[in-house]
């Protein structure tokens, strides 16, 4: 008996839209999880990322040290690895501070000028952010490429379903972009 395929959703810097969609496929879901196990992803109570996942979709660009830290720890455990959307695949808008040599008089503005409740930066818990935010095929591999704001349920499923035949995806965009 063979080994049901795996499926993993990670969410990096971003909206959580793509996730939206991906629930957006409802009933397909079903399909879905009749071929492959869900094994991690926000929407599951898993805490590691497993050590080898076959497929995987990651919403959301790279912008801190943690977000780089699991994107490397996913690619190492991952036989295809899809950039979701398009903060994973262009930094899409948590991209838009890159204009700034300097990002620090944004976090003031966020978290000093337009607040009224808790003001002040936050001093514990946040990771360091890298000094630009990044998309995915810059920091790993990326196998496939879904763009959109966000990529609707039916592209995301037929994507899936696609490489859980073992084919290319004709919805999505191959690796053409390079590290």
């Amino acid at each position: 008996m063979s080994r049901r395929p795996t499926l993993a959703t990670i969410w990096l810097d971003g909206c959580s839209g793509c996730h939206m969609s991906f629930l957006d496929m409802d009933e397909r879901l079903l399909e879905v999880a009749a071929r492959a196990d869900l094994v991690y992803s926000p929407l599951v109570d898993a805490k590691v990322y497993p050590e080898s996942v076959d497929i995987v979709l990651v919403e959301g660009a790279v912008s801190t040290d943690e977000d780089m830290a699991r994107i490397r720890l996913v690619r190492s455990r991952t036989k295809i690895l899809v950039a979701l959307g398009d903060c994973a695949v262009t930094t899409n808008v948590p991209g838009m501070r890159n204009v700034f040599a300097d990002a620090q008089p944004l976090f003031e503005r966020a978290y000093v000028d337009n607040v009224t409740v808790n003001l002040g930066m936050p001093s514990k818990g946040l990771p360091r952010h890298l000094p630009k935010t990044l998309p995915v095929h810059k920091v790993v591999k990326v196998d496939v490429f879904l763009p959109g704001c966000p990529p609707s349920a039916d592209l995301i499923f037929d994507t899936v379903v696609a490489l859980l035949d073992g084919r290319v995806p004709e919805t999505a965009t191959r690796a053409r972009f390079g590290r």
